[in-house]
């Protein structure tokens, strides 16, 4: 006798407190006219929840599980976690004041410039995760969080506490994901001031400082620096859908800040994202794009707002993925990602667009 199993769905629920905000989100997978649709709840926690389907027709089981997942990474990304009591995080004491911290900002390579990269055994390759960048001050019983453009920002308690629990005073760079906090740099340990010594020692200090206690929240990113290791580890990243790598001279310092062009810290994103400047607000939850060039703004056409997220203002900087830019600069398929609150508009260049190489390829 021949018998069905029906797969289960996942049904993930999804935690977020902070200050007095206190939120919900939940995803689940459903079975729905011979294929599976992905619906979404969310809202304060205890009030009646808004919700919505990112699948308007139902899609084989493989893509509803993609969106699920999808969706759960984005929420981790911007602090929640499974826990129903959410993820604490310590407030900065003066929100948004300087930190006196300036983080390394990379310059992006593209494919071919990867090749010759991971061929080269000076250069390490890292892991780009997909969150917001963090860099860690502590200073005997006090951590700071503070984001790329040096400001104080608050930090999720888990992390807190693993950064309290770890020996001496330092300075961690790294991408917070949720409640963990990926490092990848070590610059300051017991009042030593590393940045001007090699990217190698820096990796090897923060290797000895993370690597005894296995600490839960703050995390080590692997280092690849074997052409063959790093070729390897390419493939796999592309095949897992990571956001991208990062390329590191071994011999170079730690230099605050964005050099012209080049580098001795390289990025290479496998999808296409960019931080633009919203226009205007249009009717039916889009909004108008624009960013910067010689001759100023530049639209870059509209992004619809999903359900699950507020209408930005005129003004804001919001993160947009995209396919491709046609040459007028207007972009193919973009994808709302979120609010932006630590870049600046200036940063918000057409340097960003990705254009299509072939204008008649088929895609």
């Amino acid at each position: 006798m021949l018998t069905t199993t029906t797969p289960t769905l996942p049904t993930t629920s999804l935690y977020c407190r902070e200050g007095t905000s206190d939120k919900e989100y939940h995803v689940r997978l459903v079975p729905e006219g011979g294929g599976f649709a992905v619906h979404f709840a969310y809202g304060r926690r205890g009030a009646t929840l808004s919700t919505g389907t990112k699948t308007s027709r139902p899609v084989p089981l493989a893509d509803a599980q993609r969106l699920h997942d999808k969706l759960v990474r984005e929420k981790k990304a911007k602090g929640y976690t499974e826990g129903a009591n959410g993820t604490a995080y310590q407030p900065a004491s003066q929100d948004e004041r300087a930190t006196g911290l300036v983080p390394q900002l990379l310059n992006p390579v593209d494919e071919a410039e990867v090749a010759r990269l991971v061929s080269d055994p000076r250069w390490f390759m890292q892991e780009k995760k997909d969150g917001r960048r963090l860099m860690l001050r502590k200073a005997g019983t006090t951590v700071t969080g503070s984001n790329k453009l040096g400001l104080a920002v608050g930090v999720a308690d888990t992390i807190v506490q693993t950064a309290l629990a770890l020996p001496g005073d330092f300075v961690l760079d790294g991408e917070a994901v949720g409640d963990r906090l990926h490092a990848f740099d070590l610059l300051e340990r017991d009042g030593v001031n590393l940045r001007s010594q090699s990217c190698e020692r820096r990796y090897g200090a923060l290797l000895n400082l993370l690597a005894g206690g296995l600490p839960k929240h703050i995390h080590l990113i692997a280092c690849w620096v074997d052409p063959r290791d790093k070729a390897s580890w390419l493939l796999t990243l592309q095949r897992e859908k990571a956001e991208g790598v990062v390329f590191k001279l071994k011999t170079a310092p730690y230099t605050p800040g964005r050099p012209n062009s080049g580098g001795p810290q390289l990025k290479h994103k496998f999808v296409a994202t960019l931080s633009a400047v919203v226009a205007q607000v249009n009717r039916q939850r889009s909004v108008g794009l624009r960013l910067l060039d010689h001759e100023g703004w530049q639209p870059v056409g509209n992004v619809t707002i999903p359900a699950n997220h507020k209408v930005p203002a005129v003004g804001a900087v919001v993160e947009v993925r995209f396919l491709y830019a046609y040459r007028d600069g207007s972009l193919y398929q973009p994808v709302y990602l979120g609010e932006r609150s630590d870049v600046r508009q200036d940063e918000c260049g057409v340097s960003q667009l990705k254009f299509k190489r072939d204008e008649d390829e088929e895609v």
